[in-house]
């Protein structure tokens, strides 16, 4: 029997949320004064009255005087005391009586009174108070759009279905918005609705949309890369981050810029296939494996796009099951979907000739998308890309306020050695991820593909007899494109105008992502070098209070 202890009895008294403070003095319920003028007032009066009444009493005792034989000041001053009796019990009595009652709660949460109880009472938990959460303000529909929220929130029409039923997307958001508050009883209040083109993202970046969040942009450079100036925008929410960026580019240029190299462009996809015996997986691993049948391989593969060319076939083997890792040039898309018809289109070409030959995935993980990896670390995927710069000794002093032997030492013990103490895969680097991260939200990349594309090895060393700091980065996979997903929306076009990278390149196909892959490594060296040289300062945390903690109050903000 599953046995658990009691929960805590909800507590049926609502729960109000406390006044907010004010300056001024309070005012008490019971006169229009301020709440320490009242209490003083009733405080004199029950101790004044008292002393007038014992005293009158006495006198009456002296004399023989009936004690139920009352004049009229006395009647006065016998009700004036039940009254001032009546306010300070009211006053401190509840207060006295309610720190009994809380005393005696504590007590039954105490060890000694716990209990156990049996798992047909776990649904008391569903009746627990929870904390106290905005309310949705219902919207002031139109009549016909109030019947279409109730029928969605009743399920009659489905929330996916409203752009095809509608005809409107802004008004297919506006409508699930709406009866999404409904249906959970929460607000999406600070949730923009409106200023965004929801035509824009329908069958491409989002489905049943109910707004947009806003990033902000930020600027960093000029990044002097190969000779040219790039104004690099940077989307993030994490203070010093742009400002930080921006230091290295201007440690970089005013060192005679970076040189970046693009050493490979290929965006990769591996199906796993099966068979009914090793060999029979082994006989098609030496079948695309041989030099002889690439060509006709390529023209299969060839046929899923004008920009697709295949590069070369890799095969790895786990018993009978056949992992194939295809790697094609895709012009300037990130090329998952053109990679992915090209190995659709050489499956059904080997199914003729491997007929026993079992499809299980489209997608095996050897690929690899999304997720760390060796093969990507060792064999690149996208773009692979190195930039490298020399840092003059007087930068590093002046700019970055640290030395050259400080640099290097750091970078071995922390991004090197650190890093394999850790047991890092493709992360030996101080934080290429941030870099990478704000320029893919800014260009319309996909963010979840930061995950191999911020594989990194950053290298320092002292050049020219140790008076100045050589420093690269080298990024195997670093996967972009300049057209397709999130570049058309209006916002990441705009990014990538600015860099001069927007759209398809029509002179030379590919060199607008090749071009994007350099600025990214870019901005990531610049990235490096300010922060690994804050950290070897000691002013990390000193700059992050600095430009990450803000002063201001945000409840007043949102009141």
């Amino acid at each position: 029997m599953d046995i658990r202890r009691r929960p805590p009895k909800p507590s049926l008294r609502p729960q109000v949320p406390p006044p907010p403070p004010s300056s001024s003095p309070k005012a008490s319920d019971a006169l229009p004064l301020p709440l320490y003028l009242t209490n003083g007032v009733f405080f004199t009066l029950f101790f004044s009255v008292a002393y007038f009444l014992l005293h009158r009493w006495r006198d009456k005792i002296r004399n023989s005087v009936p004690l139920h034989v009352l004049t009229l000041s006395e009647l006065a001053a016998i009700i004036t005391l039940i009254s001032s009796f009546i306010y300070l019990l009211g006053f401190f009595g509840i207060d006295f009586v309610q720190s009994f009652i809380s005393k005696s709660d504590s007590d039954d949460d105490s060890p000694q009174h716990q209990r156990f109880i049996i798992e047909e009472d776990r649904n008391i938990h569903c009746s627990m108070p929870t904390p106290a959460i905005s309310k949705p303000i219902p919207m002031d529909l139109p009549q016909d759009d109030e019947e279409l929220v109730n029928r969605v929130v009743s399920g009659e029409i489905p929330s996916y279905s409203l752009e095809s039923k509608l005809g409107d997307c802004f008004k297919a958001a506006k409508i699930r918005r709406e009866a999404v508050q409904r249906q959970t009883g929460r607000s999406v209040e600070g949730l923009p609705l409106e200023g965004f083109d929801y035509d824009s993202i329908l069958g491409q970046c989002c489905e049943m949309p109910v707004g947009y969040v806003q990033i902000p942009v930020g600027i960093a450079g000029p990044l002097l890369l190969n000779g040219c100036e790039y104004s690099v925008p940077m989307a993030t929410t994490e203070g010093c981050l742009v400002a930080s960026t921006n230091r290295g580019c201007k440690a970089i240029y005013a060192s005679g810029g970076a040189t970046c190299v693009l050493l490979r462009d290929g965006m990769t996809r591996a199906p796993v296939v099966r068979f009914s015996s090793a060999k029979r997986a082994s006989e098609l691993k030496f079948f695309l494996e041989d030099r002889l049948n690439f060509d006709t391989l390529s023209v299969v593969f060839n046929k899923s796009s004008r920009f697709a060319r295949l590069q070369g076939i890799q095969c790895a083997i786990a018993g009978k099951n056949l992992y194939v890792r295809f790697s094609c040039s895709t012009g300037d898309a990130m090329g998952m979907n053109m990679v992915s018809k090209g190995v659709q289109n050489v499956l059904d070409f080997l199914q003729s000739d491997f007929p026993d030959m079992d499809v299980i995935g489209i997608s095996g993980n050897f690929c690899s998308d999304k997720k760390p990896s060796a093969v990507n670390w060792i064999e690149g995927r996208g773009k692979s890309v190195v930039c490298e710069a020399i840092i003059t000794g007087e930068i590093v002093t002046k700019v970055l306020k640290t030395t050259v032997p400080a640099l290097v030492e750091l970078n071995m013990l922390k991004n090197l050695t650190g890093s394999a103490i850790a047991g890092a895969l493709g992360g030996f680097n101080a934080h290429a991820a941030n870099i990478v991260s704000a320029v893919f939200i800014a260009t319309g990349q996909d963010p979840a593909q930061n995950i191999e594309s911020s594989h990194c090895i950053t290298m320092m060393e002292a050049v020219n007899n140790g008076k100045d700091l050589h420093v690269s980065v080298t990024m195997p996979s670093i996967e972009v494109g300049t057209v397709g997903g999130g570049t058309q929306l209006a916002s990441q076009s705009a990014c990538l105008n600015l860099l001069g990278v927007k759209g398809a390149s029509k002179e030379s196909p590919g060199s607008n992502s090749q071009l994007l892959a350099t600025v990214v490594a870019g901005s990531v060296l610049a990235g490096e070098l300010s922060l690994m040289s804050a950290i070897a300062a000691g002013q990390l945390v000193k700059s992050h209070m600095k430009y990450n903690r803000s002063s201001r109050d945000i409840t007043k903000i949102c009141s």
